[in-house]
């Protein structure tokens, strides 16, 4: 009982961490889906663009359930890093509607396996897990990077998930006493330094 809790609750909070990565895109035009906001080149149609190709391994390949279309090899070390961003010639709609299908992919191994069942992930110290430690890490992965989003959008536009329910008043007030605390400390940082 306890196993199919577990395997639909993970699955259940996958589902709506995924709508809540892709609706960052909302609103936003071409350019700034697309735009390096980090000394990294983090942007946000990348971070789908990467979990769309870690779904469909774990998912997939893990499994012995490749994903049907063409996707980058885990072991092609020379495009490591090529999913997390995309070209000019990729549009928005081919990246969100492929995974969208990765999604559905992902979704019908997660149905079909008991949340015991064996997989094997060759680019992991331990490589041998059950479809419960998969469930883990994607759920974990895709939030982080659901939480990268977040801060790239508020970058962007100053868009939050709290965004209707708090006004720009509260926000300059929060930032004003977090500075001021920062401030404090720097000040208590250097008294004990010249102590």
């Amino acid at each position: 009982m306890i196993d199919e809790f577990a395997k639909a609750y993970l699955h259940d909070e996958l589902r709506e961490v995924r709508e809540v990565l892709v609706g960052k895109l909302d609103g936003l035009g071409e350019y700034d889906i697309r735009r390096p906001l980090t000394g990294t080149g983090t942007n946000l149609l990348g971070l789908v663009k990467h979990l769309t190709l870690s779904e469909s391994r774990y998912f997939g390949e893990v499994f012995g359930r490749p994903f049907a279309e063409p996707m980058q090899r885990w072991d092609d070390l020379d495009r490591r890093g090529e999913d997390m961003w995309a070209t000019e010639h990729e549009t928005r709609e081919e990246i969100v509607a492929r995974y969208r299908r990765v999604w559905a992919h992902a979704d019908e191994t997660i149905e079909a396996l008991k949340v015991d069942a064996p997989g094997h992930v060759p680019w992991w110290p331990r490589p041998d897990v059950m479809l419960f430690n998969i469930l883990v890490h994607m759920l974990t992965e895709t939030s982080r990077h659901a939480g990268h989003a977040d801060i790239l959008r508020e970058q962007l536009d100053g868009a939050t998930a709290t965004a209707g329910q708090r006004d720009a008043g509260f926000w300059a007030k929060r930032r004003a006493e977090v500075e001021r605390a920062a401030e404090a400390a720097r000040g208590m940082e250097r008294q004990g330094q010249s102590s």
